[in-house]
């Protein structure tokens, strides 16, 4: 299985930005993980509208558009009309009446799918959209802020989302305190992807890509 690296870039040096994506790109990264909020879905602001176009257009990689905002279904053509084929865009069901209708927006406008699920949403809450979707964002921390500790009692989440997603048709990834014992602990699972922070990936006076090769040697390890 090949494990899919992305980097949560409201941890980057937002001083020389140019920079970290170049440096990140170049070090292997496989995506770029944008999170939009709106100081009222959760308690914070983060990235913007134009950070997500500078980045677009500064790198070939797929992006991975993380709505954190109220109400998605009102506003998500704002970041469709700035993303290319492909590009992943996640909701959360939590903060919508009917999640379904702006998933398929998604989907007419070619991007992936994605929904990202909360430490206290139960599998069971969003169980029909799994269906829909491509990829599912396991929160293992409360959204909103980064450097948060991670909540062990979402792994049993994810051991039951591991069981479904061959039969229906999703990919899984880990957003959240990101260190690399969980790596090594659910990749063999069959977890596909990690989002990397200031956990593992940014502050650490290392190259990105010495980092990441660290990381995808893990898998010698299972």
């Amino acid at each position: 299985m090949t494990l899919e690296l992305t980097a949560s870039m409201m941890c980057a040096n937002y001083g020389n930005l140019e920079k970290e994506v170049k440096e990140l790109d170049k070090g292997g990264i496989d995506s770029f993980h944008i999170d939009i909020m709106d100081g009222r879905f959760v308690p914070n602001y983060a990235m913007s509208l134009n950070d997500l176009k500078y980045i677009a257009g500064a790198t070939k990689k797929p992006l991975d558009v993380h709505l954190m905002i109220e109400h998605p279904n009102n506003n998500v053509q704002l970041f469709l009309k700035n993303l290319r084929p492909n590009d992943t865009v996640y909701i959360h069901p939590e903060a919508e009446y009917h999640p379904s209708t702006t998933l398929q927006k998604i989907i007419d406008a070619g991007m992936v799918p994605g929904i990202a699920i909360n430490p206290g949403t139960s599998v069971e809450t969003v169980y029909e959209m799994l269906r829909i979707v491509k990829k599912v964002l396991v929160m293992t921390v409360n959204p909103g802020n980064a450097g948060q500790m991670y909540m062990p009692y979402v792994g049993k989440k994810i051991t039951r989302l591991l069981l479904l997603k061959e039969e229906m048709g999703f990919k899984t990834y880990w957003d959240g305190a990101c260190s690399a014992d969980k790596i090594l602990k659910f990749a063999p699972r069959g977890m596909n992807g990690f989002v990397l922070g200031t956990t593992i990936l940014f502050g650490k006076n290392r190259p990105y890509k010495e980092t990441l090769q660290e990381i995808r040697d893990y898998s010698s390890a299972w």
